[in-house]
Formats: structure tokens, C-alpha cells, sequence
């Protein structure tokens, strides 16, 4: 018995952590989007687009560091 008290515990908290990561990330996404919107209208050259292209290499690509040079 004591040790589903425990499972259920642990399986709360984690959720709620979940639940406050996505919370935050909503939050953060609502406040950053203004300045997303107008950071793309004036990317007239496409650079933000060509640097979100270089980054989905992977974060452990040897050449991401270098996308930024371009």
C-alpha cells in the first residue's frame, strides 16, 4: 500500500512539473512572438531563414557553430 502512495506521489509531481515547463513555455512563446513577427517582416536577405536551416543539423553538428559566419 505504502508503495502505491509513493508511485502516485511521484506521478503527480512529475505531471505537474510538466505542467509548469509547457505553462512557461506558452508564456515565453506569447511574449516573444511581437518581436518574432517583426524580426521576420524585416528580414528582407533571408538570413534568419538560412540560420534556423543551418541549426536543424542537429545541436551536435560539428558545423553549427559556423552558420552564424555566413
Amino acid at each position: 500500500m505504502q508503495t502505491l502512495a509513493v508511485e502516485l506521489t511521484t506521478t503527480f509531481v512529475d505531471d505537474a512539473l510538466e505542467f509548469v515547463k509547457g505553462l512557461g513555455r506558452v508564456i515565453v512563446h506569447l511574449a516573444t512572438a511581437p518581436v518574432e513577427r517583426i524580426a521576420r517582416a524585416c528580414d528582407v536577405a533571408g538570413v534568419l531563414e538560412q540560420r534556423r536551416a543551418g541549426r536543424r543539423n542537429g545541436p551536435l553538428s560539428p558545423f553549427t557553430g559556423l552558420s552564424e559566419l555566413t
